[in-house]
C-alpha cells in the first residue's frame, strides 16, 4: 500500500495553504500539526481517522482539525486536495473538536483562490489575510456532514480485527456469525462488545461503512448496480437503504458530491425505475 509523508510546516506566517493530488489507495500515517488544518477534497473521497472515529469525506466536503489533532488519511479514490493551515490565534470561534463540513460555492472559491494566490509570484498579503478571515467565518457557519463511523480503541483484538475486516469488505454476503468465527469469538461476546464500545449493533455499524464505500464509488462514477452487488445487495434494496439513510437515492448523487434536488424529490418507485436502466 503506497504511503506519503505529511507536509512539514516551517513558516512563521499566520496561515499557509497546500495543494496536492494523491492516487487511490495511498495512506498518510497518523500524525499531527502544530497548526489547525482545513482538509478539503475538491474531488475524490478520503477516509480520515481521528481518535476513535472515521470521518468519511466525499467531494466538496472539508475536515476541520484543531491544532495537535492526531489523524491519518486513506485515499478511497484519486483525491484532489486543498489544505489550509492556520495558526491557533486565527481560528476564531471554530470548534476544538474535529468535524466534517459541507462546502458551499463561496467557501469552495475562497479555498481554491487562497491556494492559487499563495503560490503566485504576485502574492498579495492583504488579499490573502482577508480571504483567510472570510473562509474561517464561512466555515464556522457551514452545515455539518453526518458521515461518521465509530472505531474501536484496539484494546480488544477480536473487535478490532472484525471491524477492520468489515472495512476491507463490508458485503452483507458475509454474516456476523462468519465474522465472529474468523476472529475466534462468540456472536454473543461480539454483540456485547459492539454495543459497549461503539454504541450501535453490528448491522447498523456495517451499514455506516457500506454507505461510506457507496459514496466513494458514486464519486468515482461507478454504476449504482455495480456498487450494490459489491456490497451484497440487489440494486433496488440498495437504493432503498441509501435513500433511507441519506435522504436521497444513489441515482441523485453526482461526482461533485451533491444530491440533486430532482433526485431528492423522486419517489422510491422512480428511483427503482432508473436503477433498472443503470449499467
Amino acid at each position: 500500500m503506497p504511503k506519503a509523508r505529511p507536509p512539514e510546516l516551517h513558516d512563521d506566517a499566520d496561515a499557509r495553504s497546500l495543494a496536492r493530488r494523491y492516487p487511490r489507495g495511498l495512506r498518510i500515517d497518523p500524525h499531527s500539526h502544530t497548526w489547525a488544518q482545513v482538509l478539503y477534497a475538491v474531488s475524490g473521497v478520503m477516509w480520515v481517522e481521528v481518535g476513535r472515529e472515521a470521518l468519511v469525506v466525499p467531494p466538496q466536503r472539508a475536515v476541520w482539525l484543531p491544532a495537535g489533532t492526531v489523524h491519518s488519511i486513506h485515499m478511497m479514490s484519486e483525491v484532489e486536495m486543498r489544505n489550509l493551515y492556520l495558526h491557533e490565534r486565527n481560528v476564531g470561534h471554530l470548534s476544538r473538536r474535529s468535524d466534517v463540513f459541507e462546502i458551499n460555492g463561496l467557501l469552495r472559491e475562497l479555498i481554491t483562490s487562497i491556494a492559487e494566490h499563495e503560490n503566485s509570484l504576485a502574492r498579495d498579503e492583504t488579499y490573502l489575510e482577508a480571504a483567510y478571515r472570510l473562509a474561517m467565518l464561512e466555515l464556522g457557519h457551514a452545515p455539518r456532514s453526518s458521515l461518521r463511523i465509530a472505531l474501536p480503541d484496539a484494546s480488544d483484538r477480536r473487535l478490532d480485527a472484525l471491524c477492520r475486516a468489515v472495512i476491507d469488505n463490508p458485503s452483507i454476503a458475509i454474516s456476523f456469525e462468519q465474522h465472529a468465527t474468523s476472529v475466534g469469538a462468540s456472536v454473543r461476546t461480539l454483540a456485547r462488545l459492539f454495543t459497549r464500545e461503539l454504541g450501535v449493533g453490528f448491522a447498523e455499524w456495517r451499514r455506516q461503512v457500506q454507505l461510506a464505500v457507496a459514496v466513494s464509488g458514486l464519486a468515482e462514477g461507478r454504476p449504482v448496480s455495480s456498487i450494490a452487488r459489491s456490497l451484497g445487495f440487489q440494486p433496488s434494496s440498495f437504493s432503498d437503504m441509501f435513500r433511507r439513510e441519506l435522504g436521497s437515492p444513489p441515482t441523485g448523487f453526482d461526482p461533485s458530491g451533491t444530491l440533486s434536488e430532482a433526485a431528492s424529490e423522486a419517489s422510491p418507485e422512480q428511483a427503482r425505475d432508473k436503477l433498472s436502466t443503470d449499467g
